[in-house]
């Protein structure tokens, strides 16, 4: 099996956010990732994994998206 390692900067781009979001992920623990030095690599396989545990997880959750279009109420 292949196994495709990517630095931050293209790990950044596959996900579609920026290089500093990124690394703000990686310092928070929010993102799996691996060290070499003062290197941030990224294996694709374990993003995948990772894209699709947190999709399952905003649905079970509910997130923001209940609260779509709800106008707070005046108190």
């Amino acid at each position: 099996m292949d196994q495709i390692t990517m630095t931050a900067k293209d790990t950044a781009a596959y996900l579609g956010i920026s290089y500093w979001k990124l690394t703000m992920m990686c310092k928070a623990g929010e993102i799996p990732h691996l060290r070499a030095g003062n290197r941030i690599l990224f294996r694709k396989e374990t993003l995948d994994r990772w894209m699709a545990n947190q999709e399952t997880l905003s649905v079970q959750s509910g997130n923001d998206s209940q609260m779509i279009g709800l106008v707070r109420a005046q108190g």
